[in-house]
């Protein structure tokens, strides 16, 4: 297959007689970069943020989910379900949970609209198509994604190779793991009878593993293909993509008492636990110049998502699914064993632009927004039961319809007052609508609509020091609408929108052998929604707003190619994230009142005091590099309650990482990577939950981990014609 793609790329090139100039390519690499830049962070506005480019991209990207090859980046925490990188994986920034970290591929958001969560399993191997990535922390700019609070990043796929080629990739390593892959691209395809230029870049991509924990097998099917035309001024650019997922649930973690006797334990036995989604998606990318300083860049898109999630349910009510009791030869049955499946089935489709005005002077501005719209079905369906009562197979006992339309606009813009000095202002106003009809998975009546409205201001400085030192600072303000399970586990009442005013200050330099960051802010929460002790009928941590919260930290990250082959790099922060009055609720299960515990100023939970990252590299000769990297989290608290009993041990992991090129006459290259993860075979725990209930006067507290593997590792080769 690698074979045959290769040759009819290389055919279309050779048959259409296609030749393309570097001039040529110069100005083609600069209509990327207008899109790119119209919607990035740059050292002019003031913020913290950490670009990552395809080079590095590469040395890492053996197998593991994009979340585990940001590793690196400062303030950032990674887990996974499986224990291993593959499968369902998530992402921390500076104590930011998921469904607040605002995630864009070109520009484009990604983020769930209603979990607003970001499920990469749904996306494997999307790394391999990625020319860069931006990580911005704190509120970000307003192009990083309609709803950015807290951290953003933002996936470039626009990038392209000159010259066509094809890649295959393997890789093989602990759990079963295997990760096959093909690119291929025509290169930038030019037809003498033609003013503009043609590429197209394909791949598909295949990831299984059996997981560390048992059971918790993956099985990722991707692929990706990208047709551009780009003309002297402009470009129009369609990808196509699509990430199917089939795994075994672990999302349950294994419970506290056997963690030092079964660390890979998963309760999920039976042989169709899984979950089982396809996700697929349209863009169509496009820039026009429209005179000497004005740039239009439109960007439509379109994604279908459906899936389930299957679970056998032993001894379940039949009350529970509004079903009767069954009485056989005159005894009453009140529950059986089941099989159900929960359903998600939706449309996500919209709209982003921008105009990016160029003075050449000292004003330069853009002016943009984006409406999107969610049209999502939820149900359940009884695929199977002991004793069926009356129901049929396929039986639905909930369903739901919603649908959130999210609309925004914004003004951006840079003036440069003298050579040092540069000011930064982005003003954006945003409405998000909510309509959801219809039961909840408990039956419950979740319909009500919903509307908000804010205003986001960001205003930075920016001033120059010397040729490679400068100092900055902003100030920014986001609002967040809570999540479809937040009204869902709060019906009737809906809970608040929350506020984040964030404050950051910074001074950068960067010369030819050392580079050195240091960020301090300070970032202030009114109603943060942040979880309450109890869970809702699936075991999801149920949140609640609290009206005062921050999060203040100062970020060190340093570069020192201090010999010839030598380059040591790290990053550290620390922080204090904490609550400043939290009530605690307790489930009384004995029919009592729920008990509530009051706390002052305890932690905000999973978010570590410090987090370190360091690599340490060496290139002993030419095409090879060797690298030691290592983690470092302290200890977190898996709730607000600031209680040792529940929390997760702080954990320093090492990983090494060899990468050696050749480049053989019969291939254009060859490079062989190896990485073992954990070598020394730390026993640890990145993630985990922890509720609390009263039943027979006892308070009880059940803590449940996610334990990360041991020592593993992955072995890759890359052909490349």
């Amino acid at each position: 297959m690698k074979k045959l793609t290769t040759f009819i790329l290389l055919f279309i090139a050779s048959s259409l007689g296609l030749v393309i100039n570097a001039q040529d390519s110069t100005k083609i690499r600069e209509l990327n970069e207008v899109v790119v830049s119209a919607t990035r962070a740059n050292e002019k506005t003031g913020m913290a943020f950490t670009n990552v480019y395809q080079k590095d991209i590469k040395k890492v990207n053996l197998g593991q989910d994009m979340p585990f090859l940001l590793n690196q980046l400062p303030s950032v925490v990674v887990s996974s379900d499986a224990g291993a990188g593959v499968g369902y994986t998530g992402i921390r920034i500076r104590g930011t949970d998921p469904t607040r970290i605002n995630i864009t591929l070109n520009g484009i958001p990604y983020n769930d609209s209603e979990s607003q969560g970001t499920y990469w399993v749904n996306m494997p191997d999307f790394a391999s198509s990625a020319q860069s990535i931006q990580v911005q922390r704190g509120v970000g700019t307003s192009t990083n994604g309609a709803g950015a609070f807290g951290a953003s990043i933002n996936i470039n796929t626009l990038g392209y190779e000159p010259n066509a080629y094809g890649e295959t990739n393997f890789s093989v390593g602990s759990f079963n793991t295997l990760k096959t892959n093909i690119l291929a691209s025509t290169g930038l395809l030019k037809n003498q009878s033609e003013s503009g230029s043609f590429v197209v870049d394909a791949r598909l991509s295949k990831l299984t593993s059996d997981g560390y924990i048992d059971r918790a097998s993956s099985d990722l099917k991707s692929f990706y293909v990208s047709g551009g035309y780009y003309g002297k001024n402009n470009f129009v650019r369609l990808n196509v993509f699509s990430g199917k997922e089939k795994t075994y649930q672990a999302w349950e973690g294994v419970p506290e008492s056997l963690l030092k006797t079964n660390r890979t334990y998963n309760p999920y036995t039976y042989d169709n636990q899984v979950d089982d989604y396809q996700q697929d998606h349209y863009q169509l990318i496009s820039s026009f110049k429209l005179n000497q300083h004005w740039t239009f860049n439109p960007t439509l898109h379109y994604t279908k998502g459906r899936g389930f999630y299957e679970q056998f349910r032993p001894d379940d009510k039949y009350s529970t699914y509004g079903l009767p009791d069954v009485v056989i030869g005159g005894q009453t049955i009140k529950r059986t064993d089941l099989v159900r499946r929960k359903w998600l089935d939706n449309d996500f489709y919209g709209g982003v632009y921008s105009f990016d005005y160029q003075s050449n002077k000292k004003f330069s501005a853009n002016i943009g927004g984006g409406w999107n719209k969610y049209d999502g079905n939820h149900f359940g369906e009884i695929i199977w039961a002991k004793n069926a009562s009356t129901s049929n197979i396929r039986y639905r006992w909930y369903e739901s319809h919603s649908i959130k339309t999210d609309f925004n606009i914004y003004a951006k813009g840079y003036y440069q007052v003298n050579d040092a000095l540069n000011f930064f202002a982005d003003l954006q106003y945003r409405t998000v609508a909510y309509d959801m009809k219809g039961l909840g998975d408990k039956r419950q009546d979740i319909t009500q609509k919903t509307d908000y409205k804010f205003f986001n201001p960001k205003f930075g400085v920016n001033y120059q020091l010397s040729k490679t030192s400068a100092v900055y600072a902003s100030y920014a303000i986001g609002n967040k609408e809570p999540s479809r399970q937040d009204f869902v586990d709060n019906a009737p009442k809906a809970p608040l929108a929350e506020t984040l005013r964030d404050l950051e200050v910074g001074y950068r330099t960067a010369g030819s052998k050392v580079s050195f960051d240091a960020n301090f802010y300070y970032m202030d929460y009114k109603n943060q929604l942040v979880l309450t002790g109890q869970v809702n009928g699936v075991g999801e941590a149920i949140r609640v707003n609290v009206p005062e919260s921050y999060r203040a930290g100062i970020e060190l990250m340093a570069n020192w190619k201090f010999a010839p082959k030598w380059t040591l790099s790290g990053n550290a922060t620390f922080s204090q994230n904490k609550i400043k009055n939290f009530s605690e609720t307790i489930v009384n299960y004995d029919g009592d009142a729920d008990k509530i515990n009051k706390f002052s100023k305890t932690d905000i939970s999973f978010s570590p005091n410090l987090i370190a990252g360091g690599q340490l590299s060496f290139a002993p000769v030419k095409n090879v590099e060797l690298a030691w990297m290592t983690k470092y989290v302290s200890k977190q608290f898996m709730d607000n309650t600031g209680d040792d009993n529940r929390s997760l041990n702080a954990f320093f992991v090492n990983d090494v990482r060899a990468n050696y090129t050749i480049k053989p006459k019969f291939l254009k290259e060859m490079t062989f990577s190896l990485l073992v993860n954990n070598i020394f075979n730390h026993l640890y725990e990145s993630n985990g939950y922890t509720y609390s209930y009263i039943y027979d006067k006892q308070v009880t507290t059940e803590n449940f981990y996610y334990p990360q593997a041991g020592t593993n590792f992955l072995l890759a080769v890359k052909i490349r014609l």
